[in-house]
């Protein structure tokens, strides 16, 4: 399906972007910190320029994979961009991932492909009624509440799961409402900047964005990313379920779907506690620093 190349191209520009900016910036004079110098500096790195064209260059892969295919395939397909930041950052930073990476690389794609293919994700609609879209925003917003309340009165790594697993809610949000967004682009220009979803993706991902940085600052990696990965994927195949009506198989198919999210839960928890995802490796000094610094940088993205 042509929605699923635009989704791995989607995933690969992501990861290459946080790549090339983090290099660019890793190079950037250290005095130029919070100042203007900085961005003069970055504005004349040919990769730094790079990373800001895949910026877009992923915004339209996405928009094109959600207005081809469905929610429930599209979305999870993200999962595989973490473990591309990770490969690519090693190859241009000239650093050998240690064989537990490369383990955890094959076991979240693996369990992807396992997933998906058990899954079936297929059909749907791609315009569902103002009243199916007032009951999903009043479900998600239910959902947000309980995780934002039970995040405030917790500390640490379930502060940090917590809101990981509130900021994949908005993700996944964001997602279902640039799908129908991308669908009125078919009716004129006019029709897709007067329709209410386009907007409130750019609200939707904002407030995500803002819940990722807060998940990320209460606690590790270990206890967010998870929660932010498999809850991006099973949330946005909710939304594509009961809202744009899409098909997926249960039943007894079920197993294998979920051997999947384990062995994906299993791969990022390894890449997330590796030493060059967390940078507390002494041998790895500031190249450490640089890949931890890129991969929660990356995480911005999903």
């Amino acid at each position: 399906m042509i929605c699923v190349l635009f989704a791995v191209l989607t995933a690969l520009s992501n990861a290459s972007a946080s790549v090339f900016q983090r290099r660019a910036a890793s190079e950037a004079p250290s005095d130029g910190a919070f100042r203007l110098s900085l961005f003069a500096y970055l504005v004349r790195r040919r990769i730094w320029l790079a990373g800001i064209g895949m910026v877009g260059a992923a915004a339209l892969f996405q928009a094109a994979a959600l207005g081809t295919g469905p929610v429930a395939l599209v979305q999870p397909i993200f999962i595989i961009e973490l473990p591309l930041a990770l490969l690519i950052a090693g190859l241009l930073f000239r650093h050998r991932l240690p064989r537990r990476t490369w383990a955890a690389v094959a076991a979240v794609t693996v369990g992807l492909a396992v997933a998906l293919a058990a899954a079936a994700p297929s059909g749907g609609i791609d315009r569902p009624s103002n009243q199916l879209w007032v009951l999903a925003l009043i479900a998600t917003g239910g959902f947000e509440a309980v995780l934002l309340v039970s995040a405030l009165r917790a500390h640490g790594e379930p502060r940090a799961a917590l809101l990981g697993l509130a900021a994949a809610c908005g993700y996944a949000l964001t997602a279902a409402l640039m799908k129908q967004a991308m669908s009125t682009l078919a009716d004129g220009p006019a029709a897709f900047f007067s329709t209410w979803q386009l907007y409130a993706t750019a609200a939707a991902g904002v407030g995500s964005l803002f819940l990722l940085q807060n998940a990320l600052q209460a606690g590790t990696l270990v206890a967010s990313q998870p929660m932010l990965t498999i809850g991006d994927a099973l949330i946005s195949s909710c939304y594509g379920v009961l809202l744009f009506a899409e098909d997926m198989r249960f039943g007894w198919w079920l197993v294998p779907e979920m051997l999947g999210l384990i062995a994906i839960a299993i791969g990022y928890i390894e890449l997330a506690r590796s030493p060059l995802a967390s940078g507390q490796s002494p041998a790895q000094g500031k190249a450490g620093e640089e890949l931890s610094d890129q991969l929660q940088h990356s995480s911005t993205t999903a």
